[in-house]
This record gives C-alpha cells, structure tokens and sequence, in this order.
C-alpha cells in the first residue's frame, strides 16, 4: 500500500485550483489546446482547423491567456499562440484515463462480453 502525502490546501489555493479547472471545463478551450499540441498557431489558423468563428476563438484565447495556459506572441500583424506549459497535457491525459476507465467498468457490467 502506498502512502499519501498530506497536501491540504488553503482556501486560497483551493479557489485557485478550482479556477483552473473551471477554465478546462469548456470543451472549445480543449479543443483549442488539443489544436496548439502540434506547435504554435494564429488565430486564423485556429479558426480554420477548429470550425469556430473568429470572435470566439479569440475570446477563448484570451481566458487560456490570462490563466497561463497559452502564450502569445506578434508576428507581424497576426499572434501566434503557443501551450505556455505542456503539463496542462499531463493534466488532460489523467482525466482521460480515468474516463477510459470509467466507461471500460461501466462496459463490463452492461455488457460483460466485451
């Protein structure tokens, strides 16, 4: 048996963390970042592989932005956006496992011949 490290968190810390996901849980935020994994890219080139209109892919950004989850830098008249920290994939890959996990449990009990 492993032992867990006691990290209990302020309330100050637990409102950030909150935040945090809160800003995860919008699904065109994800697809967003799912986009920027392969490298840098503008607006309008995010615009053009996500299918959003521009106005809100722009607004998305800019919360990714002001969370720190995307960078962003001129390039002439256009901003290239860029992941400001890839353990936000680290994050994502745990919540997809534990999904995957979830629907294989949920799988075996409807229909155990899977």
């Amino acid at each position: 048996m492993t032992k867990r490290k006691n990290t209990n968190l302020s309330a100050d810390q637990l409102t950030a963390v909150a935040r945090l996901f809160a800003v995860l849980s919008e699904s065109s935020r994800l697809a967003l970042l799912q986009l920027l994994q392969a490298g840098p890219l503008t607006v309008n080139e995010l615009v053009e592989a996500s299918g959003m209109k521009q106005a809100n892919v722009s607004k998305q950004l800019a919360i990714l932005h002001d969370s720190h989850l995307v960078k962003r830098e001129r390039e002439g008249t256009s901003i290239r956006y860029e992941i400001a920290d890839p353990l936000v994939y680290a994050l994502c890959n745990l919540v997809c496992g534990k999904i995957a996990k979830d629907a294989k449990c949920a799988a075996a009990v409807f229909h155990p011949e899977i």
